[in-house]
């Protein structure tokens, strides 16, 4: 009996000691033990700065975005002049600091902003998420002075639009396979190689582009060996716009392949160090994956705003088919998934503002759970919008099928929902 109760004591202390290991790792995952950094709880009240932004760009996308939508969805025409009317009131520059002419959001702001625009046209939503947050952010962040002094106050302006191209043929999730190669010719790298999938390829003007340095010493030791960051310009020799992709959906934006035939890159055009450009560009997914959440959040919040509309206009039976059951419980899992995903959403660009005002640990979990919730959510209730409004959701006369057809990307650029779960396992259990 007294050794059945030291082997209990013992379990019970194996026990303690796990629980203890657990709680540490999740301390040191979150860097506040699941509450804010000053310990208080979190709040949930919006602002009323992030009210009237919500407003000026609701207004925006429905006055603006709105009524162009559907006819640049048809051309596959990307939304350039939309971008500039928007870019006039000052959201171009919202990633960028006011000494370079930005004009400074916090981050749950940011993400408000591509949420609005999502709402109405997810195509406009990604074109300002690929240029603020992939293009603009990552010179922010990475940029010289020089190199922030030169790109910074026409992005932030809206004179230039940015691009990000990390993806080619063969490496989209394996990042680290890319093929394209840099070679050391003087002051200058030459570039050789096709990259893919570029949002904004054939309009933006200035793009983050990843290429292997052939002579780092790392190249072809460790798989992403001589990965290195370039800011490239539309104008330099040697680089062209290839094809553009016909989608399934966001037609109004354009997605093409890059052409590096001997494209010719000044050395003080390298952002951050040689060889160094994986880390980049693994940042730069963690903060690209809030932005794709929003433009998710957005989808799912304009297909239910859709369908709800329909449902309490539409008769059958004697009154609206939103107070028929199946119908109304519709309604109510749109809604509450859609609200549920907003507040992951909210909550990881919380943690990345924390990450680079506090130096909290990186947002990686976070941005990643956001990014699943909110991509199966906006597939989700844009598939339910579509079957609510029945025979018109199949047809161009709602937007409900844009929206279906838009969904579905979220679920696959930034990281497959896929890879979004092997990414939280391993944040869970390391």
């Amino acid at each position: 009996e007294k050794r059945g109760r030291g082997a209990g004591r013992r379990e019970g202390r194996r026990l303690r000691g796990r629980v203890a290991r657990g709680a540490a790792r999740v301390q040191r995952r979150d860097g506040r033990g699941g509450y804010p950094a000053d310990g208080g709880l979190m709040d949930f009240a919006q602002s009323e700065e992030r009210r009237m932004i919500s407003d000026m760009v609701r207004g925006f996308a429905e006055s603006v975005a709105a009524p162009t939508a559907a006819e640049r969805d048809r051309e596959q025409r990307p939304p350039v002049a939309e971008f500039k009317d928007f870019a006039a009131l000052g959201f171009a520059g919202m990633t960028i600091p006011e000494a370079y002419g930005g004009q400074k959001l916090d981050d749950i702001s940011e993400a408000i902003v591509v949420e609005e625009l999502s709402r109405v046209d997810p195509s406009l939503g990604v074109m300002v998420a690929v240029h603020v947050g992939l293009c603009s952010m990552t010179i922010v962040l990475y940029g010289n002075d020089a190199q922030k002094e030169k790109y910074l106050p026409r992005l932030a302006s809206g004179e230039t639009l940015g691009a990000y191209s990390l993806s080619e043929a063969g490496s989209g999730t394996d990042a680290a396979a890319m093929s394209a190669r840099a070679t050391d010719d003087g002051d200058c790298y030459m570039l050789n190689g096709e990259k893919m999938w570029v949002t904004n390829g054939s309009c933006a003007d200035v793009f983050v582009l990843f290429a292997k340095v052939v002579g780092h010493p790392d190249y072809g030791k460790k798989k992403h060996g001589g990965v290195t960051a370039f800011i490239i310009e539309k104008d330099f020799d040697g680089f062209a716009v290839g094809k553009k992709e016909n989608k399934l959906g966001i037609r109004s934006s354009d997605t093409t392949t890059l052409l590096l035939d001997n494209c010719r890159v000044p050395k003080e055009n390298v952002l951050g160090e040689v060889g160094k450009g994986f880390y980049i560009a693994m940042n730069a997914l963690d903060n690209s994956r809030i932005g794709i959440a929003a433009q998710a959040l957005g989808i799912a919040q304009g297909a239910y705003e859709a369908a709800l509309k329909y449902a309490l206009e539409r008769e059958t039976f004697g009154k609206p088919i939103a107070q028929h059951q199946t119908i109304g419980n519709y309604l109510a899992d749109m809604a509450t998934r859609t609200e549920a995903a907003r507040l992951l959403v909210y909550r990881a660009a919380w943690a990345k503002q924390q990450h680079y005002e506090q130096g909290a640990p990186r947002h990686t979990l976070e941005a990643s759970m956001a990014k699943l919730t909110a991509g199966d959510t906006a597939m989700w209730v844009a598939d339910h919008a579509v079957q609510v409004l029945g025979g018109y959701g199949y047809t161009t006369d709602f937007p409900v099928e844009r929206f279906f057809r838009d969904a579905k990307i979220t679920q696959i650029y930034e990281g497959t929902q896929e890879i979004q779960r092997v990414v939280i396992a391993r944040a869970l259990t390391r």
